[in-house]
């Protein structure tokens, strides 16, 4: 199916009980579920039990919030889909063995517009990265805002969804991955190495990297800056250091 076809085909909310039964019963990817605050009775409580099982992040909103998103027979629950089955973070170590390269991925700590996170994995997918690494909670998914804005990106490089991005550096390290969060009290990356297995780690809009996340990096690095601002939109900054990645390796 032609890229264009699929991005306006591909149907991003499934609204109703059955509608959202049906999609779990199938195994359906889906990025997470909505409910109406105080609305745990009847049959979503079976559904909020079957999402939990199979991990998928439940939200509890507003009910005019679910009636804006998916119109006024929501019956109180929603799925937002996911446009793609998220990988495991076996499947990116695979890949880059596969490719015969040191591993290279890049994790998102709370990063919430899908915007960014679309133009990121796109960024990632042009600069040889093995790997986009999102949280479940508190972060954009692969909604089809997301699959828009990476330009079809998805389709070709894997994204993986973890519960907690600090325990996921650990085991990255484990594995022989240096983590370097990007933000503007960090050295240069002159006086980084960034040839060998490497994650990037980009903050959420407005705040940045988390305390515990921060931590837990090998390194900080900054990009310079010279004008009067002294902020670069999360994507942006996030894709000047990927290819100081590429630059790296291939110089």
């Amino acid at each position: 199916m032609p890229q264009k076809e699929k991005q306006e085909t591909f149907q991003d909310i499934l609204a109703g009980r059955n509608a959202v039964s049906e999609a779990l019963r199938s195994g359906r990817a889906i990025d997470h579920i909505a409910i109406a605050k105080g609305d745990h009775t009847g049959s979503i409580v079976a559904l909020i039990a079957k999402a939990r099982e199979k991990q998928i992040p439940i939200k509890e909103v507003d009910s005019r919030k679910l009636e804006a998103l998916g119109g006024r027979n929501h019956q109180g629950i929603l799925a937002v889909a996911a446009c793609k089955p998220y990988a495991e973070l076996d499947d990116l170590f695979a890949l880059a063995e596969e490719r015969n390269e040191p591993p290279f991925f890049i994790l998102c700590d709370e990063l919430e517009d899908p915007h960014n996170l679309g133009a990121i994995i796109r960024t990632a997918e042009c600069s040889g990265a093995h790997g986009v690494i999102v949280p479940k909670r508190r972060n954009a998914g692969l909604t089809t805002a997301v699959y828009k804005a990476s330009a079809g990106a998805v389709e070709y490089l894997p994204v993986a969804r973890v519960s907690n991005i600090a325990d996921t550096l650990e085991k990255l390290k484990k594995r022989g991955v240096w983590i370097y969060g990007l933000d503007m009290n960090g050295t240069s990356r002159k006086e980084t190495d960034l040839s060998g297995p490497i994650a990037l780690v980009i903050g959420a809009e407005g705040h940045g990297l988390s305390r515990l996340v921060r931590e837990r990096c090998d390194g900080i690095l900054s990009l310079p800056m010279f004008g009067k601002i002294n902020s670069l939109n999360a994507s942006v900054a996030c894709g000047i250091a990927m290819y100081e990645v590429v630059r790296a390796r291939h110089e």
